[in-house]
C-alpha cells in the first residue's frame, strides 16, 4: 500500500511538473479574451460544445508555445530569480522531454481546432506558436528591445480564434480586438519587467527597462496606453454594441491611462514608480474590458 502510494505520488509530482512548463496562469489571462470575442460573433450565446472545444484546444495550443520556450530558455531561466524553479531548471523534466511534451501538445491542439471547430482556427493556432516560438523566442528576445513588442502579438490570436471558431473568417471587430491586445500588451509586461529589470540584465536579455532609462519607458507605457483606449474605444461602432461596452471602455481607459501617467510623473520625479500597480491594474483593466464585450454582446 505503502508502495503504491509512493508511485502515485510520484506520478502526481511529474504531472504537476508537465502543467508547469504550460504556464497556465498566463494561458487564464489569453482566454479570458476567447469567449467574449465568441459572444460578439455570434450576437448571443454559441453552443456549449463549441466554447468548451476551443477553449480546451486554445489551452492546449498556448500551453505548447509556452513549453517549448521554456525549453529554448532553459538556460536563462536559471538565471532569474522569478524563473529559477521551473521544472527545467529543477531538472525535474530533461529537454527532450519537455520538447516532446511542447511538440504533441501543438498537434493535439491543431487537430482539434481542425476536425472539431474548423480549419481557419487551426491555421491561426499554428500560426500563434510559430510566432511566439520562431519570432519572439528565437528571434527578438535575445536580440532587441522591442521583442516584446513585435512578438507579443502571439498574446493577440486567441481574439482571431474566438471569432473564426463562431463565424469561419476573421472580421474587422475581432482585427480591433487583437490590436487592443497588441497595444495592451506591452504597457502590461514593461511595467512587470522594471521590477524584475536585474533579473533580466543578469540573463542578458535586452528588455526595454534594461537598455533604456525608467523615464523612457514610463512615456512609452503613456503612448501605448492612448493607442490601446483609442483601438478600444473603435470597437463600439465598429462592432455596433453601443453604450453597454462603450460606457466601461471609456471608465476604464480613463482609468489606465491616468495610472500610467502617475507612473511617468514618479518617474520624473526620481520617485519609485511603483511598477506592479500598472502590472495588476492592467490585468484588471483587460478582464473587465472584454467582460463588458460580452455583456454587450448577450445584450
Amino acid at each position: 500500500m505503502a508502495g503504491s502510494r509512493g508511485r502515485w505520488a510520484r506520478v502526481a509530482g511529474r504531472a504537476r511538473s508537465y502543467i508547469a512548463l504550460m504556464k497556465l496562469r498566463v494561458v487564464e489571462l489569453l482566454l479570458v479574451s476567447t469567449v467574449p470575442v465568441m459572444l460578439l460573433a455570434e450576437r448571443g450565446m454559441p453552443s456549449w460544445w463549441l466554447i468548451v472545444v476551443t477553449l480546451v484546444a486554445g489551452t492546449l495550443s498556448a500551453g505548447s508555445a509556452n513549453t517549448i520556450n521554456c525549453y529554448v530558455d532553459r538556460d536563462i531561466d536559471q538565471l532569474m530569480g522569478r524563473t529559477r524553479r521551473r521544472p527545467l531548471v529543477q531538472e525535474v523534466v530533461t529537454p527532450a522531454q519537455a520538447l516532446r511534451f511542447g511538440i504533441v501538445l501543438g498537434i493535439v491542439s491543431t487537430l482539434m481546432f481542425g476536425l472539431l471547430v474548423n480549419w481557419i482556427s487551426a491555421a491561426l493556432s499554428v500560426g500563434a506558436i510559430a510566432f511566439y516560438v520562431f519570432v519572439y523566442t528565437l528571434g527578438l528576445k535575445r536580440r532587441s528591445p522591442s521583442n516584446i513588442v513585435i512578438g507579443g502579438a502571439a498574446g493577440c490570436f486567441p481574439v482571431l480564434i474566438g471569432w473564426s471558431a463562431v463565424t469561419g473568417t476573421v472580421g474587422w471587430p475581432a482585427v480591433l480586438l487583437f490590436a487592443v491586445v497588441f497595444f495592451w500588451t506591452p504597457p502590461h509586461f514593461w511595467a512587470l519587467a522594471i521590477r524584475f529589470k536585474d533579473d533580466y540584465a543578469a540573463a542578458g536579455v535586452p528588455m526595454l527597462p534594461v537598455v533604456a532609462t525608467v523615464e523612457v519607458v514610463t512615456r512609452r507605457i503613456v503612448a501605448y496606453s492612448y493607442l490601446m483606449v483609442a483601438v478600444s474605444l473603435a470597437v463600439g461602432p465598429v462592432a455596433d454594441i453601443g453604450l453597454v461596452y462603450t460606457v466601461p471602455a471609456v471608465i476604464l481607459g480613463v482609468w489606465f491611462i491616468a495610472e500610467a501617467h502617475r507612473m511617468a510623473g514618479r518617474a520624473r520625479r526620481g520617485e519609485d514608480v511603483k511598477p506592479m500597480r500598472l502590472f495588476h491594474m492592467s490585468i484588471t483593466y483587460l478582464t473587465l474590458l472584454f467582460a463588458a464585450l460580452a455583456a454587450a454582446s448577450l445584450l
